[in-house]
């Protein structure tokens, strides 16, 4: 098996921390659907200011609020303001299933805004594999 990406929250900042709430991730459920994380799914959180790596679930949050709030243990990871890149992975059986995927990604400004959103393209090349990356505006 294949652990590979399947959607990715590229940068979006910590709106909260809430260590006495249940573990999780609260996150807008604007942003779930355009990258296609799903609530209760495990996402990898990697905090781009002190390199703290961590995982846990998703919950969603009010639509539209563009939160994305740290519960539990993971509150102690980040703090407000912190830009994290949160990923979803699956699992494939051969490589060439890696040509069918799309994995989307959003990229945040620092009110979490979405600047951009496009996805991964695997594309065979010279007997292995590249990666271009599509274009679009959201």
């Amino acid at each position: 098996m294949i652990k590979i990406i399947r959607a990715k929250l590229h940068g979006i900042r910590v709106t909260g921390c809430d260590l006495n709430y249940h573990g999780s991730i609260t996150l807008d459920p604007v942003f779930c659907a355009a990258a296609g994380i799903y609530p209760l799914e495990f996402v990898y959180i990697w905090n781009k200011n002190n390199g703290e790596r961590i995982s846990t679930y998703v919950l969603t949050g009010n639509r539209g609020s563009r939160c994305c709030i740290l519960n539990g243990a993971a509150a102690r990871m980040c703090q407000r303001g912190d830009p994290l890149i949160i990923s979803a992975v699956e699992y494939i059986s051969d490589p060439k299933e890696l040509c069918d995927r799309r994995p989307k990604v959003l990229t945040f400004g620092d009110d979490n805004t979405v600047l951009e959103t496009f996805d991964y393209n695997v594309i065979r090349e010279d007997g292995w594999y590249g990666v271009s990356i599509g274009t679009g505006k959201s």
